[in-house]
């Protein structure tokens, strides 16, 4: 088995001496892990970044073995390892992914927004130009893995106007007129999710309260938990950003 691909790196565990397994992200093959020979190495350690987009060559002798590849960089995103929002973004984002999916399995849709939030985060000023498109990445996640949300109308009158929250254990939205009863027990549906467009700092909070619910709930359990605490950091970053520490 040979292949050529654009990918993002997205994880690295060291193994043997120099090398190390690393799981890149690709249009077409999904999540892919690969032994990098020299991994570690002064060369190749500022290529193996998370975030960075690098030309891939893997081959194995079979389908069942792991394959080994060769990596050129492409775009390094190391310079933002120096700006600590951007940094915690790029970190959750890449850990999510490679922690979240399943190797093997081709998601074109989740490349493209993983691409383009990165993209997102290196060019925006402020974490309020990215913060929107972090929380689609989550909610996009969650929909490629069979957790996505009901947001098209009401749970419980059908209706699809003012739809202001979200009930925490369906998933499903809730109109104004019926979340009133319940304020405090649902989760916020921020207007930039169903939307479209801006979002402020405390849409963006929301948002992510939102998406953060179901992935602790649906998708990050027992053994993933541990990947947590980089989304943590981040949201807190976020939070004090924004004023809303």
């Amino acid at each position: 088995m040979r292949s050529e691909t654009r990918a993002i790196v997205c994880a690295l565990r060291s193994h043997g001496e120099h090398g190390a397994i690393v799981r890149l992200m690709t249009p077409q093959q999904g999540l892919v892990a690969a032994y990098v020979r020299g991994a570690r190495g002064r060369r190749m350690r500022p290529v193996l970044i998370a975030g960075n987009v690098v030309e891939a060559q893997l081959s194995a002798r079979t389908e069942t073995q792991l394959p080994q590849a060769t990596v050129e960089l492409v775009h390094s995103r190391g310079p933002l390892l120096s700006e600590p929002l951007p940094a915690a973004a790029i970190e959750w984002a890449t850990v999510l992914t490679a922690t979240a999916l399943p190797e093997g399995q081709p998601y074109p849709p989740l490349y493209q927004a993983l691409e383009g939030l990165l993209d997102a985060v290196e060019a925006a000023p402020s974490a309020s130009g990215w913060g929107a498109a972090l929380v689609r990445y989550e909610l996009l996640l969650l929909a490629e893995l069979g957790f996505g949300l009901d947001l098209d109308q009401c749970a419980v009158s059908g209706s699809n106007d003012n739809l202001v929250a979200v009930s925490p254990r369906s998933g499903r939205a809730v109109s104004a007129a019926e979340a009133e009863p319940h304020v405090g027990k649902l989760l916020h549906l921020p207007p930039f999710v169903r939307e479209g467009g801006h979002a402020s700092w405390q849409e963006i909070g929301q948002g992510l309260d939102l998406t953060g619910h179901f992935l602790m709930r649906d998708v990050l359990t027992d053994r993933m938990r541990p990947i947590a605490e980089a989304r943590g950091r981040l949201v807190d970053r976020l939070r004090r950003a924004g004023g809303l520490a």
